[in-house]
């Protein structure tokens, strides 16, 4: 039987606001280079939006990680095995979870999101896929250690983190986030994680840029949402959208770029922005084998195995969870 029990752990005041996505606004406006973590793009609109920009000619990353979720079952099913629980980090629409789930038969699945609304339409499209998966949905911050339902805590757990979030996160936060989710998933967890790899810089730019604008219209919605929820008056029509690379950090930035001299409030706090100075909105780092294993190693997990697209453009990697230690 489809078990479907929700729980929900995000932070809201009196008024049903955030009180995270609040104090991540008014600090960024602050600072010198204005700058909001990515994780506030998926609200209901952000992450619909984020679906329809998977699906643009430009964005390669979901249709390589797919093609490797298609080709690579077999392999999922033998090195990670049944019986697990899977928890989705960032579950989303989960669209690619079904290719996985049928792959390894777990026995439970636990999408976390912190988009509730959107979690809940995709736990409910995938319990009637998978009529007797038992599904726990948990509204929360994954960026934190997550208290999983009780029904999952003797199961090995396996995480899953397609589509290559992990890049969203500068090195230092990346670190933390995996040994978050290793506190999340306890001893003898496992990892699927997706990374973008490192190519020409035309191919990344376009995937940032798309022609038909959806991507800006997703940077674009991260306003829309602080006027909303925050009591904003950011004038949306003045600011523009920008995806770049940069070289010496290996990653693609997306920025909001004043047009012309702008002033506003958010929460009756004051901000004001020059024409071309921007809000940093998104990083999106690009690996090698090397920085990949790099980077879980340092989080507290140990590479099994990497996969990769034919065109070889996109990588999804298991680990194992390893064990903290000082000695080198």
């Amino acid at each position: 039987m489809t078990n479907a029990k929700e729980i929900r752990l995000v932070d809201l005041d009196d008024d049903g606001v955030d009180r995270a996505f609040r104090a991540d606004v008014l600090t960024g406006l602050a600072q010198g280079q204005k700058a909001i973590p990515a994780r506030w793009f998926y609200d209901e609109r952000g992450s619909a939006l984020f679906e329809d920009i998977t699906g643009v000619s430009e964005y390669y990353p979901t249709r390589s990680e797919t093609e490797i979720l298609e080709s690579r079952g077999a392999e999922f099913a033998e090195l990670i095995g049944p019986g697990r629980a899977v928890v989705e980090f960032g579950s989303g629409s989960s669209v690619k979870t079904p290719l996985l789930l049928s792959a390894i038969k777990p026995d439970a699945y636990v999408p976390l999101d912190i988009s509730g609304d959107f979690l809940r339409a995709a736990a409910a499209d995938l319990s009637a896929k998978f009529p007797h998966l038992s599904v726990y949905p948990v509204e929360a911050d994954f960026t934190k250690k997550v208290e999983l339902p009780a029904e999952v805590a003797s199961t090995p757990k396996l995480g899953f983190f397609p589509g290559s979030t992990i890049g969203n996160m500068v090195p230092r936060t990346a670190v933390d986030l995996l040994r978050e989710m290793r506190k999340t998933l306890g001893d003898g967890a496992m990892l699927l994680i997706g990374m973008d790899l490192i190519k020409d810089t035309d191919v990344l730019e376009a995937a940032y840029d798309d022609a038909q604008g959806v991507t800006a219209a997703f940077n674009l919605n991260l306003l829309e949402r602080i006027n909303r929820e925050l009591s904003g008056t950011i004038p949306v029509e003045k600011f523009r959208h920008e995806a770049r690379w940069v070289d010496i950090f290996a990653r693609i930035e997306m920025h909001l770029v004043a047009q012309e001299d702008v002033s506003f409030t958010v929460s009756g706090r004051e901000f004001a922005m020059q024409a071309g100075e921007t809000i940093h909105t998104e990083n999106s780092h690009k690996f090698s084998k090397r920085s990949s294993n790099t980077l879980l190693l340092a989080g507290h997990w140990t590479p099994v195995e990497h996969w990769t697209d034919a065109r070889r453009r996109f990588s999804l990697i298991l680990a194992n969870a390893s064990i903290p230690r000082s000695a080198p």
